[in-house]
């Protein structure tokens, strides 16, 4: 999934319209790939990038070295601050795995200055997840048990009438939900299936937790299913939902 967050960010940062000069706070920032566009393309006075997972903060120390980032060891219910709060207070593809986003995004207000923007973005996984959406109708239509896996049935949360219930909830104003979409492809089927065979995340588990005749059959359907082009090239789209909206 790294490659493709890295190509979503680009589209996200000028979509939140932060101000150039903000002090900005990135929630759930894993390796660090949010907080290394924003310094790039958002003019930044500082960005804090913090994650509860200390390999990812490690990683993300040793490989970006912009002097406005530093990166933090914390997770929702105990986020950094600052005087006045932050100008802008996101979280990238991250929301639908805090355990309690409604606390998240209260938090997440909360620390954010007066006037100050919060938002977050999330794989649209029920709907133009295209890649991960083409492997579970697949998966479900030879194992029942593959539908209760389904991030689009686990993450409700990714869905736009959900994600504005959820920021107007919290007092945001202005709240603004719009989709941000991205092409992924890839040069034939083997580059598409390698990834799933990695055991990591919900898809690749699942895979590395069959059999090996039904993992076989399993790769064969989605083979015969996926669009190609004629060269055998694999054309799909990515789309996620943004959502902003400002502090009080």
């Amino acid at each position: 999934m790294g490659r493709w967050s890295r190509q979503l960010a680009p589209k996200f940062i000028p979509w939140l319209q932060v101000p150039a000069g903000a002090h900005w706070l990135d929630v759930g920032c894993g390796t660090g790939a949010l907080t290394d566009a924003i310094c790039k393309t958002a003019d930044p006075a500082s960005v804090v990038g913090c994650d509860p997972s200390e390999p990812f903060v490690q990683y993300a120390r040793e490989h970006y070295s912009d002097e406005r980032a530093s990166f933090l060891i914390a997770g929702t219910g105990a986020l950094p601050t600052r005087p006045g709060g932050f100008g802008s207070v996101t979280s990238s593809l991250s929301l639908n795995f805090f355990p309690e986003p409604e606390s998240a995004i209260e938090e997440l207000c909360r620390i954010a200055g007066s006037g100050g923007t919060v938002s977050a973005c999330v794989w649209d996984y029920a709907g133009r997840m295209e890649f991960l959406r083409c492997f579970w109708d697949v998966a479900s239509s030879i194992d029942p048990n593959a539908h209760e896996l389904d991030e689009g049935k686990r993450f409700p949360i990714c869905r736009p009438e959900a994600l504005d219930e959820l920021f107007c909830r919290a007092g945001l104003r202005d709240v603004c939900c719009d989709p941000i979409e991205i092409d992924t492809e890839f040069a034939d089927f083997n580059e598409y299936w390698q990834p799933f065979l990695g055991a990591t995340g919900p898809a690749p588990s699942y895979v590395a937790s069959l059999k090996q005749e039904i993992r076989t059959a399993l790769a064969s359907e989605l083979d015969r299913a996926l669009p190609k082009r004629a060269d055998g090239t694999i054309a799909l789209i990515a789309r996620a939902w943004a959502v902003r909206g400002f502090a009080r």
